[in-house]
């Protein structure tokens, strides 16, 4: 329902901000992967879900079931399947469209602000912080840098979502003729979910014979030899940057469960990036019935997330968010302040609560100050001197 080039555009141009964000104020390359374009499956706790005592079962993703609380809508069709290819292929079209077709040129940077954020006050330090890029690509300009080359009028963006409904994943894997090797074509990158990552899960086969980079969720449930089998399966010949470990735990169960993780990867000698999703460890229901999400606990694990690398020596290499462009009101808190009242204003989602382009936005100016204080260097901007990260 909510697909269209607008809302396609403005969830890639927040990707656009808050990748400026971390590239300008951390001072590393950052890789943009969107889970765009391919997750209309859905993993669900219970098989079924009850509705004024009319039990029925769950709403699986759209390429499974409808939404919609009836026994035919929730009936599974394989012709969703169908439909869902093609608007994926769709939505790489326009995403190719806004990545080589001038939209994400960096002269372009104050025209990435979203209309509903330019006059709060993370429109105000995106402003700021554009205003300093300006001034660097203008020095740049001066020193004879060619500031007109791919570099800097095209961004390389990829896809990503979990590998989740086999039967649609499969049928799009194809061999690489030139290499004899497998890529599931669907996306760049696909993930292995919390509960499809048991060592005898055909999802962990089914991955384990793909050329693409794997991703691999884990909670506090994660024992650390598991993790080392799962890693040595996935990628016998420890190929650098082919598994990304994404770790989803909530800040307190993360200082303690995800030290031996570290340990055991780093005992084996296994090549991982370590991605923080501080998102879906922290669901929760209030009140009203919806389920939201606390900014601050969003926050604090992945203040968590730091803290545990700054410990162990070890790198943070990411950070995995559910967002949206959209002006939604579906997580709690943020510089807005989002209140359990305003949830019922424009919440939106179908499935899970996730932050607006705000919220996601203040996330990554946090997430660069961090990286600068760790490195030694002076806050982004003048007003981030106390900020507590």
């Amino acid at each position: 329902d909510e697909f269209n080039v607008d809302h396609v555009r403005d969830t890639f141009r927040v990707i656009l901000q808050m990748a400026l964000v971390l590239t300008f104020g951390g001072t590393v390359p950052v890789i943009k992967v969107g889970r765009m374009a391919g997750q209309f499956a859905k993993p669900r706790s219970e098989n079924t879900e009850t509705v004024d005592g009319v039990e029925l079962p769950s709403y699986r993703g759209d390429n499974i079931n409808s939404e919609a609380f009836t026994a035919e809508s929730r009936e599974p069709d394989p012709q969703r399947m169908v439909d869902a290819y093609y608007q994926c292929a769709q939505t790489l079209n326009i995403l190719r469209a806004f990545s080589y077709g001038g939209y994400a040129d960096i002269s372009r940077l104050h025209a990435w602000n979203l209309d509903f954020v330019e006059t709060t006050s993370m429109g105000s330090k995106y402003r700021q912080l554009a205003d300093k890029v300006d001034e660097s690509l203008r020095f740049m300009k001066a020193i004879g840098v060619n500031t007109e080359s791919d570099t800097f009028t095209q961004a390389q963006f990829f896809t990503a979502h979990e590998c989740l409904l086999l039967p649609y994943e499969q049928a799009l894997t194809r061999m690489d003729s030139t290499t004899g090797r497998w890529y599931d074509c669907s996306a760049h990158m696909v993930w292995i979910g919390e509960r499809t990552r048991q060592l005898d899960c055909a999802h962990v086969e089914f991955c384990r014979g793909l050329g693409n980079p794997i991703g691999i969720k884990i909670s506090d449930k994660c024992d650390p030899a598991e993790l080392v089998t799962l890693c040595q399966t996935l990628n016998p010949n420890n190929i650098p940057g082919r598994i990304t470990i994404i770790v989803r735990m909530g800040a307190e169960k993360l200082y303690t469960n995800f030290p031996p993780l570290i340990r055991a990867i780093q005992r084996e000698g296994l090549s991982v990036l370590w991605i923080s999703d501080p998102v879906h460890g922290n669901t929760i229901k209030v009140e009203s019935g919806y389920k939201t999400r606390d900014f601050e606990a969003i926050r604090a694990e992945l203040r968590a997330f730091f803290d545990v690398h700054d410990q162990m020596g070890t790198h943070p290499g990411g950070v995995h968010l559910e967002m949206t462009g959209e002006d939604v009101t579906e997580c709690l808190g943020g510089v807005q302040n989002i209140n359990e009242e305003d949830l019922k204003e424009r919440y939106h989602t179908h499935c899970d609560p996730r932050l607006n382009g705000q919220q996601a936005l203040e996330l990554s100016f946090l997430v660069a100050e961090r990286m600068r204080r760790s490195m030694g260097l002076k806050p982004l901007l003048d007003d981030d001197e106390d900020d507590d990260y």
